[in-house]
């Protein structure tokens, strides 16, 4: 049951990331792949059907971590009590940008927001991607679970007491923010015609070309931070696949990208996202949050609720998937295809 919710909650981030990734990404590219106030227009409403509904995964994730790893639920949200809340506002700002260019038809006006909601969403990539490269590297836990990191120290992830940003939790959130950038603007070329894109598309095979040399820097970074990752590929030869499922999916974004094929692209860039995640997660486990002392980590068994309280919450888990599921194809479907300058109105 334990490594079950394991995988469920690593399943539900995967589908925050690939899902409010192409938003984030949207956001990261709307002041270059959009130069006019109706091609601006045009990203909002390619995202604006579905970019609050992707972050119920996040929410989602977090309240079934509350009851199926309550300790690592208390260690986490209270060690990284800064940086979340550098999130929630800057998730708070995103959509108050979204809502509120609109309001008033002045250029001033609309700038601002348009800038406030490339500001949220090329920080938030690059947090997430740091707040990933914490758990990588592990966090100094003390005996009881509990540590607290500062925003950033000297910047040494070998340090008995990183900073939340280091020299390598940077790289990880510079590689995250590439990785959105080209699946969002990926997203944009599926979801427009004519010049905007064009732009997406020339945004999306530039910020290829930077993810693959990141993702090297980054690959050679995390074996050398996290000694354990490379024991784990070496006791379990079959976790391979999932870094190859990654190449996959990185070769996939730019073969598809120079045919101009939108949709291969963007189908592309989900996969590589889902590999690289799966990479991260399956060789950490069974740690869930490991320590720089790894005697401290919280693993799938120090860290997780009695058998009853996940066997419960499984139960009511599933009832929600489904609910969750329904809604999310049918509201993909109502929304899919070309966007148009037409429908613009209230963004």
């Amino acid at each position: 049951m334990q490594t079950l919710w394991f995988i469920l909650i690593g399943f539900m981030l995967t589908m925050y990331v690939v899902l409010d990734g192409f938003d984030l990404g949207a956001g990261a590219i709307h002041l270059w792949a959009a130069k006019t106030n109706e091609e601006r227009r045009l990203i909002l409403q390619a995202i604006g059907p579905v970019w609050d509904g992707n972050e119920v995964w996040l929410i989602a994730a977090a309240g079934s971590m509350f009851f199926s790893f309550p300790v690592l639920y208390a260690s986490s949200f209270s060690g990284f009590y800064l940086p979340l809340i550098i999130v929630l506002w800057l998730l708070m700002l995103r959509g108050i940008a979204i809502e509120l260019r609109s309001h008033i038809q002045n250029p001033v006006w609309v700038s601002f927001w348009d800038g406030v909601f490339f500001i949220g969403s090329a920080l938030l990539t690059i947090f997430y991607g740091a707040a990933l490269g914490n758990v990588v590297r592990g966090v100094p836990l003390d005996k009881n679970g509990h540590f607290f990191e500062a925003l950033w120290t000297d910047f040494n992830p070998y340090s008995s007491n990183p900073g939340i940003l280091d020299w390598y939790t940077v790289l990880i959130g510079l590689l995250a923010l590439a990785i959105l950038t080209a699946h969002g603007a990926n997203y944009i070329a599926v979801k427009t015609e004519g010049v905007v894109n064009a732009r997406s598309r020339r945004i999306a095979r530039l910020a290829w070309l930077v993810t693959i040399v990141l993702t090297v820097l980054g690959t050679i970074a995390t074996f050398s931070v996290q000694p354990a990752i490379s024991a784990s590929f070496g006791s379990r030869p079959w976790e391979i696949i999932f870094p190859l499922i990654a190449l996959a999916g990185l070769i996939g974004m730019g073969y598809y990208n120079f045919r101009q094929r939108d949709l291969e692209a963007f189908f592309s860039s989900c996969t590589f996202i889902v590999g690289m995640l799966a990479s991260a997660a399956i060789s950490l486990y069974p740690d869930v949050l490991p320590a720089v002392n790894p005697a401290n980590s919280l693993t799938i068994q120090n860290a997780s609720a009695s058998q009853y309280a996940q066997t419960v919450g499984l139960v009511w888990w599933i009832i929600a998937i489904i609910l969750a599921s329904i809604y999310f194809i049918v509201t993909y479907r109502l929304f899919w295809g070309k966007v148009h300058v037409a429908g613009t109105e209230g963004y």
